[in-house]
């Protein structure tokens, strides 16, 4: 034991070499290739107006919400549990966020429209009440032991009428301004600070590639060449910024700018102009998809949820109580609906009775796509956000071509049938892994 330690402390770290020192995902690099010929076709297809910078800012802004409940859905897949309510779920809570905004905090305790608490209570409100609904949906199936297909089924259509019995089917708005800059459109960070956001995320992403390998260099695992290491951040820091100069190139209509000038009290200097940027909802997914991706690599809940996933005997087995792990599961779950209900309703202004609506189905369509395993154990927050754009792309896309809405679906049917059989394909060709 003492020579083997000696000698590995003293031999040279190993470096690996060729293009496999880039230790690319394959899978992922089909993904990110299936969405570049997406963009490419459609943008073809539309005679250049897919990739313009209004229109990337506007499927960015559509991408979100499915794209934080995809964050989940990963998470209750890989413990081979499904939900179905997610849709119907997002229904009530962005119903109950815009009664309470518009209708009760203002008659129980007169705190109105633009009131600087208003927005704050209701998202904290409704982010309880998705959590507790979730945490509920998630004792009938921990518990109870009744199946989440079924629990959530009918959860589909509990919470769905719930959302219309507390509007009685009206459309309710507008809500709180500072509410709405949630929304995309509504919130956006201007040019200048779309800049500095996108300079410090290249550092971030410096630094976690320059202490990864530190952290493998002071464990004697292998590391990748410098020249891979400055490629790979030298592609990542490409992508971010050339993704926040994408979005300042989308300049604010002349007449948005005059209004705004106007509620000031002021005239539009002739030759001004301002860029959108990066919209507040983009901020928001992106500290979502940290945070889970840091539960779901740093964490004790995130080791027993891939355990319980790759196998659900063994992990109670060893001590891990999968009944509160559910519970907990469907909680978090039940959480990011009502994140994603506030940048929903605020991206439309109001609540209307059809939100959410086949969210569903989007929702893990984003996760399968993304990587996530039905059979449990295997999935990616990031892959589940990359499904969400590939979804949200290909919808985008038909509509500009004229495309009718009941054949998207058909597509999109068709398109997550087509991941799951590549998806099997992949893993008995790999080994399962």
């Amino acid at each position: 034991m003492t020579d083997v330690s000696s000698s590995s402390s003293s031999s040279k770290v190993k470096t690996l070499r060729g293009f496999k020192a880039l230790e690319l995902d394959t899978r992922l690099l089909g993904m990110i290739g299936a969405f570049l010929v997406i963009c490419i076709a459609f943008n073809v297809l539309t005679d250049g107006r897919f990739l313009t910078p209004r229109n990337i800012f506007n499927l960015t802004i559509q991408t979100v919400s499915v794209a934080i409940m995809a964050t989940g859905m990963v998470f209750v897949i890989v413990t081979r549990h499904i939900d179905l309510a997610v849709g119907a779920l997002l229904a009530t809570c962005s119903a109950f966020m815009a009664m309470l905004q518009v209708r009760y905090l203002p008659d129980m305790f007169g705190l109105g429209l633009g009131h600087p608490l208003t927005p704050w209570i209701t998202i904290a409100a409704g982010i309880a009440v998705g959590t507790a609904i979730g945490a509920f949906q998630g004792w009938l199936v921990g518990y109870l032991t009744i199946p989440a297909f079924i629990v959530t089924l009918g959860g589909l259509l509990v919470w769905r009428n719930v959302a219309w019995y507390q509007t009685s089917g009206q459309t309710i708005g507008p809500l709180d301004p500072t509410f709405m800059k949630f929304g995309g459109i509504n919130g956006t960070l201007g040019a200048t600070w779309s800049w500095i956001f996108g300079g410090l995320a290249v550092l971030w992403v410096v630094w976690l590639l320059w202490s990864a390998r530190r952290a493998k260099l002071s464990h004697g695992f292998p590391v990748k060449p410098v020249w891979a290491e400055i490629t790979m951040g030298g592609i990542m820091a490409a992508g971010i910024l050339g993704f926040i100069a994408t979005l300042n190139a989308y300049d604010i209509p002349k007449g948005r700018l005059r209004r705004v000038f106007a509620a000031r009290g002021e005239d539009l200097p002739d030759g001004f102009s301002a860029a959108y940027g990066l919209p507040i909802s983009v901020l928001l997914l992106i500290a979502v998809a940290v945070a889970m991706t840091l539960i779901a690599t740093r964490t004790r809940l995130g080791r027993y949820i891939f355990a319980t996933g790759g196998n659900p005997d063994a992990a109670e087995l060893s001590g891990i109580n999968t009944r509160l792990l559910t519970v907990k599961v469907f909680a978090l779950m039940g959480a990011l609906c009502a994140i994603s209900a506030v940048v929903a309703s605020a991206r439309l202004t109001n609540h209307s009775n059809d939100i959410g609506t086949l969210d569903e189905l989007r929702v893990i369509a984003a996760a399968v796509i993304g990587g996530t395993a039905l059979s449990g154990g295997i999935g990616t927050i990031y892959g589940a956000i990359l499904g969400a754009l590939i979804m949200q792309s290909l919808q985008s896309g038909m509509a500009m071509v004229g495309v009718d809405a009941p054949l998207q679906n058909i597509v999109v049917g068709t398109v997550l049938v087509a991941a799951v059989l590549i998806d099997t394909i992949y893993r008995k060709r790999t080994g399962g892994k």
